[in-house]
């Protein structure tokens, strides 16, 4: 073993709790990459660039793609990253070593029952199937198991965040005084709103979807299940989102050279996106005419508050750079861009996905917006949208944190900082390219979620361009994607194979503006709890009500909708659909006639 000069490292000191983060983050990767080799198949073949599965088949991927990546990948690399972040913020060890392997035993054990469950549809014989896409809306119906792996899943992330506010609770004792770490600010409020936010997807889960795909119950109410889901569809964006931000708040400033600008005014952020993140979520369901428009509208005007913490995190974070970038020389109004570390891919990686976040945000503010969703709603627009924010914000800062925390974990050194430059470079230029044209489509009403937009007989009309050269930016852009992902599962795959060093261990340095600085009601965790349950109540009692009360608990009766596609029926009706359109157009035109 050669010797550094650093301090120690987090494996060193913890290493049991460095194990934990490991083998989360495995099984983050091993998701990541399949999840991304389903993504490129889905950009080649909805382009009919190369097809090499079955239309029908197109769902399984699209499933596999979505839940692979933002549940699994996004979700395994967060507890990973709080785990670590807990354990650093106490500077103590876990309480109980078993509760944390069995949650973490818990989760990878429901991600493999559902992943397993979606990747079966591709086996006809077997009979199982979850061809429901990451929304798993009713009355689509996935196998039984799909619903009881995501069960078990989100058990353990509950036992997850019960083991962390024991560890708070432990430090707290021993330090009555001391205000929270940030860090460790951030892992608590997000877990209250994750604890808030599951509650829709655990009773749409346990009571009605899982009983009704074992034959327990005869059907459900969609739209009762469809408003549960988004109850918690829209706030888990944040929960991906707080890793994100826990890097950007902490880890950066630090590569940058300089401090956190404000401790205070981050505290702020993460209290506010614990009250605001939930009663929003009724803004994805615009179109649902069993909704009244009135409760759209609150949904919306609360939708719009939650541009202010991320106002504020542009301001701290562009703040704390800056401020590491004249600590290294930098001078001018634009002059101390120059003097920022742009060779770390660590760095570089952050600061492109905050970039993206940027514009991210804007194609956001035209989802939020009633009149104007009307036009791109169910359209390539929103996964446009979707791929900047989880798609580049959150997943290309993943990858440059931990191209940061690597050396933290094992005491080995990255394999090639060039290659990891060239990655997250790579990666914001596919984005950029396909994210592009599935906004483009979408203004243009280029279906999403389809394997054949093409819609034969149907001309989109674009305004400049055309639908081809739409679709050749968005088979490069994710193929480039494609190969940004096998760049970095290389790279860290390789950097397994280096010696160990030891002293490579880095400290984080303590804000400009400390927690000090701010109100201890602040760190009142039950105060903001209570607060925010008494918001959602606000947001969804009468919705809720008035769903259940129009169409009963359990729906108005009904089969369920097969999860497979037979391509030749929609082909019929299609063209029945067409026929029948223009022979009363051509009635119309007849009456015109005698009365012209």
């Amino acid at each position: 073993m050669s010797t550094g000069s650093g301090a120690a490292t987090f494996v060193d000191r913890y290493p049991e709790e460095a194990s934990i983060v490991r083998q989360a983050f495995f099984v983050a990767f091993v998701a990541f990459g399949l999840g991304a080799l389903f993504g490129v198949i889905q950009a080649l073949h909805r382009t009919d660039i190369l097809r090499f599965i079955p239309s029908t088949d197109y769902y399984t991927v699209l499933t596999a793609h979505g839940v692979l990546l933002v549940i699994v990948f996004t979700i395994f690399f967060l507890v990973g990253l709080f785990q670590w972040a807990i354990t650093r913020s106490f500077d103590r060890p876990v309480e109980d070593i078993r509760i944390t392997k069995a949650w973490l035993a818990l989760m990878s054990v429901g991600s493999v029952v559902t992943g397993v469950t979606i990747l079966l549809g591709f086996v006809d014989e077997v009979g199982i199937s979850a061809d429901v896409l990451f929304t798993f809306y009713a009355p689509l119906q996935a196998h039984p198991l799909f619903y009881a792996g995501l069960a078990v899943f989100l058990v353990g992330t509950w036992i997850a965040g019960a083991d962390w506010f024991r560890s708070w609770l432990a430090w707290n004792a021993e330090h009555p005084d001391d205000r929270i770490p940030l860090q460790a600010f951030v892992v608590l409020t997000t877990m209250l709103m994750w604890y808030i936010a599951t509650i829709g997807v655990a009773v749409a889960v346990l009571f009605f979807l899982l009983p009704w795909s074992l034959g327990l119950i005869e059907t459900v109410n969609p739209l009762l299940t469809r408003t549960l889901f988004w109850f918690f569809g829209h706030p888990v964006v944040y929960f991906w989102l707080m890793p994100a931000y826990l890097l950007w708040y902490t880890v950066l400033p630090k590569i940058a050279g300089g401090r956190l600008f404000s401790d205070p005014l981050a505290r702020v952020v993460f209290v506010l996106f614990l009250l605001l993140s939930t009663p929003v979520g009724i803004h994805h369901q615009y179109l649902d005419p069993g909704i009244a428009e009135s409760f759209k509208f609150i949904a919306m005007t609360n939708t719009m508050f939650l541009l202010l913490p991320s106002l504020l995190t542009a301001f701290t974070v562009v703040a704390s750079v800056e401020h590491g970038a004249r600590q290294r020389g930098g001078t001018g109004l634009f002059g101390w861009l120059r003097a920022l570390p742009w060779r770390d891919p660590a760095f570089t990686g952050m600061m492109l996905a905050g970039l993206m976040f940027a514009a991210g945000g804007f194609s956001g503010m035209i989802n939020a917006g009633m009149n104007i969703n009307y036009l791109v709603h169910n359209t390539l627009w929103v996964p446009g949208h979707f791929h900047l924010t989880v798609g580049t914000a959150v997943a290309l800062t993943m990858m440059a944190g931990t191209y940061w925390l690597w050396p933290q974990l094992t005491n080995r050194r990255l394999y090639s900082r060039p290659i990891g430059l060239l990655q997250v470079v790579v990666w914001f230029g596919g984005m950029a390219l396909m994210s592009n044209a599935m906004h483009v489509s979408g203004l243009y009403g280029i279906p999403r979620r389809t394997a054949e937009p093409q819609y034969q007989g149907f001309d989109f009309s674009t305004a400049f361009g055309s639908v081809a050269e739409l679709n050749v930016q968005l088979a490069i852009g994710g193929t480039l994607l494609f190969v940004s992902a096998l760049l970095f599962l290389a790279n860290l795959a390789f950097s397994w194979g280096n010696p160990t060093t030891s002293g490579l261990g880095q400290t984080l340095p303590p804000a400009l503006s400390g927690p000090d600085d701010s109100p201890r009601v602040l760190d009142n965790m039950r105060l903001w709890a209570a607060i925010a349950l008494v918001l959602v109540a606000l947001a969804y009692a009468l919705p809720l009500g008035a769903i259940v009360a129009d169409s009963g608990l359990f729906g108005p009766g009904g089969d369920a909708y097969p999860v497979t596609v037979v391509l030749n029926s929609v082909a019929v009706t299609a063209e029945r659909l067409t026929a029948s359109v223009g022979a009363t157009l051509a009635d119309v035109g007849g009456v015109l006639e005698v009365i012209r």
